[in-house]
């Protein structure tokens, strides 16, 4: 797999509201929170249907935070993406980029660290579609692409292990998660894609190319997952980062330390 430093990614993320994420006041802890405890032996079965309670709520929007909107579908203003080393040398860029698929969100587990405050949430997507306008350069396999125009690329059945990395932040009398890094790995059981226009319209060797990428999805997708997998983790970090600064953390976990 190629090497994630040899790539830099610029994502603009206009999700969720962002990024006035000061904008928005719940009042008191919600109805579709579910409140746990590291001392209950059932904690981590409790943090997995508080996190699913969340996502799903996400889905139609939260009172109080109207701002937030909803996770499907979400928008992307641009993905910058440079990466030159290993099966895929790229300078590409998406923009208006609509990624739909997380109302089928299905927390499998969520497990709450009592010494670092991290997370481990395993989520199953049955089918993510990531769609926009592309530019692109460079090539994915043996294929050499050049081209812009019309995109989409639909991963199905997509088990994502994100691991997020947070500090615990007071304000206001309440502790809230400050949510730092998101580290994403995934599997999936299928990929499929399409890029339009390619080599300036030349229509043979677009259809044969997306035909091509399409047939050998394995590889193009073992190929292409530093670059998805980094999507994946700026998406669900913008996420995080503009729920947690706007719900205190002591609703999900409430043995949570304080200074005082």
């Amino acid at each position: 797999m190629a090497k994630l430093w040899a790539a830099t990614f610029l994502v603009n993320l206009f999700l969720l509201g962002l990024p006035d994420s000061g904008e928005g006041k719940i009042d008191g802890k919600p109805d579709f929170i579910k409140t746990c405890q590291f001392s209950d032996p059932d904690f981590v079965a409790c943090s997995t249907a508080s996190v699913q309670g969340l996502f799903d709520k996400l889905v139609t929007g939260i009172e109080g935070l109207e701002h937030v909107g909803t996770i499907d579908p979400m928008k992307i203003s641009k993905i910058r993406i440079l990466q030159g080393e290993g099966p895929v040398s790229v300078n590409a860029s998406l923009s208006k980029v609509i990624v739909t698929g997380f109302a089928n969100t299905k927390i499998s587990l969520n497990r709450v660290s009592s010494k670092d405050y991290g997370w481990e949430t395993h989520i199953r997507l049955p089918k993510m579609r990531l769609e926009g306008n592309y530019h692109m350069q460079g090539r994915i396999l043996v294929i050499p692409l050049n081209g812009h125009g019309k995109c989409w690329f639909e991963p199905s059945d997509m088990d994502i292990i994100m691991k997020t990395t947070n500090k615990l932040l007071e304000k206001d009398g309440h502790v809230y998660y400050n949510v730092t890094a998101t580290k994403v790995d995934y599997t999936i059981s299928g990929l499929r894609l399409h890029m339009g226009n390619l080599f300036e319209g030349v229509k043979v060797l677009e259809d044969s190319t997306n035909q091509y990428l399409n047939d050998n999805w394995r590889p193009v997708s073992e190929a292409l997952k530093p670059i998805i997998a980094k999507t994946i983790e700026d998406i669900l970090l913008a996420i995080m980062q503009n729920i947690f600064n706007q719900i205190p953390a002591e609703y999900f976990v409430a043995d949570l330390p304080r200074s005082g």
